[in-house]
């Protein structure tokens, strides 16, 4: 079939004036003059061969052919102002779905309060959230299996870009009553002697990384592994161990009675990143998410510590 001839305007033109009965009410509405919506009528007529309104001096009224026409062609108009209002959305990275791996703690804290201040501003974007393991951060953006990561600082290659968002101490998180609980400072030997309990392989690392040249007298070693800190820091808080994690999950240990101690010498920061694809290209909207996260995330720790 050859393509068809009539144009939008044209379509436009003859709704207005089916709706407003008027050439001048829809010159009016359309910000024209009226010999010019005249003039697309006429147009779009010759077109289809056939009279779309019956004119007297007095009155413009729809014609036969004219009624069997208008609700395709208002058809067309609302499809046409859909597809409009979508690629809106996308220019202005108003919609989309976007994936967001993350810890945890942020998957359960940070990250949704930072989608609540993203949607209210985008609230066609859907941002679904992934809890994932620390070391399995970076994989997951670079296999595709997410769009974006939030989480502890880790190596990466040359499909993944990273973005430091902000700082945060590496603490010992125990409960009022334990006996470490009573200095306001501690240093990595004093740690020798209480049992610790780790929380992930990646935390296990950290505290050697941590330690790696202080002498064997000085070393830190946990005597329990579990696979989720909200574990760790349960045992914890009822006083069956201390378990160091960073200063962040405060928004989760606090409600549990557990006090934070600084351990120095040295003292250690664990810098949390924003992770995303750098081969390949973001949606506008996990873009648009991405420049929320790297404006908002970073005032988190302040706002919920």
């Amino acid at each position: 079939m050859p393509l068809i001839r009539y144009t939008l305007r044209q379509l436009e033109a003859f709704v207005a004036v089916a709706e407003q009965r008027s050439f001048a009410g829809a010159a009016q509405r359309m910000g024209m003059t009226a010999q010019a919506v005249s003039q697309l009528v006429a147009e779009l007529e010759a077109i289809l061969e056939f009279r779309l309104f019956e004119r007297t001096t007095r009155r413009v009224a729809l014609s036969s052919a004219g009624h069997h026409f208008l609700g395709p062609a208002e058809t067309v108009l609302r499809h046409v102002q859909a597809a409009d209002s979508a690629a809106s959305d996308v220019r202005n990275r108003a919609a989309g779905i976007v994936r967001i791996g993350a810890p945890q703690v942020l998957a359960a804290t940070a990250i949704p309060a930072a989608v609540r201040a993203f949607q209210a501003l985008r609230p066609r974007v859907v941002v679904r959230v992934k809890d994932l393991p620390v070391d399995q951060l970076v994989d997951a953006v670079l296999g595709g299996d997410v769009d974006l990561a939030v989480g502890p600082d880790r190596p990466v290659g040359e499909g993944v870009a990273r973005e430091s968002l902000f700082d945060s101490r590496w603490v010992l998180w125990c409960a009022p009553t334990h006996p470490l609980a009573r200095r306001k400072q501690l240093r990595w030997t004093d740690l020798r002697g209480h049992a610790l309990v780790a929380a992930g392989r990646d935390h296990e690392r950290s505290v050697s990384q941590m330690h790696l040249n202080a002498p064997e007298h000085a070393r830190v070693e946990p005597v329990d592994i579990v696979d989720n800190i909200s574990t760790a820091l349960g045992i914890a808080a009822q006083g069956l161990a201390a378990t160091l994690a960073p200063a962040y999950v405060a928004v989760m240990a606090r409600p549990l009675g557990l006090v934070m101690r600084r351990v120095v010498g040295p003292e250690t920061v664990r810098t949390v990143c924003l992770y995303r694809p750098a081969a390949r290209t973001l949606s506008p909207a996990a873009e648009g998410f991405a420049l929320h996260v790297s404006q908002w995330l970073p005032a988190w720790p302040t706002l919920e510590a």
